[in-house]
């Protein structure tokens, strides 16, 4: 059994997709892939890589505290950069958001995102110990 969340602290789904997933009795959160959205749905940080990461990184600290968790609860991401050389200018955004042992990582380059002013999109998946879990209200 799974359960969709959607913590009001960003922004609101407007397809078919939750912001995260919980699957069993709530350790294994499968979240999606976060772009640069500010809480009203308005790309932060036009054309600019190192602000979008930023805006990413703290969308995804957001939808995991939503449930209790932190930011070194996350165990794996998938980065999908536009400009990989720009994105690989970014660790030291990452190393304010993760510390060792550091999630598994992929990063790869892509043509484009959903809005061409979009440069990065990484999903992530979580594992909140249950001592901190907590299941957000449901936004349905």
């Amino acid at each position: 059994m799974t359960d969709a969340v959607n913590p009001m602290e960003v922004w609101a789904p407007f397809g078919t997709f939750s912001m995260a997933v919980i699957q069993g009795d709530g350790h294994i959160v499968h979240l999606k892939g976060q772009v640069s959205l500010d809480r009203h749905g308005q790309v932060v940080g036009q054309h600019d890589i190192r602000v979008q990461v930023r805006q990413v990184l703290e969308n995804i600290r957001r939808v995991v505290a939503a449930m209790g968790g932190q930011m070194a609860d996350v165990i794996s991401v998938v980065q999908y950069a536009t400009d990989i050389e720009a994105f690989m200018t970014t660790g030291d955004i990452r190393q304010e958001f993760f510390a060792a042992p550091y999630p598994v990582t992929t990063t790869v380059q892509v043509e484009r995102l959903y809005r061409p002013e979009l440069m990065i999109e990484i999903a992530a998946i979580a594992e909140i110990p249950r001592s901190r879990f907590r299941h957000p209200e449901r936004d349905e």
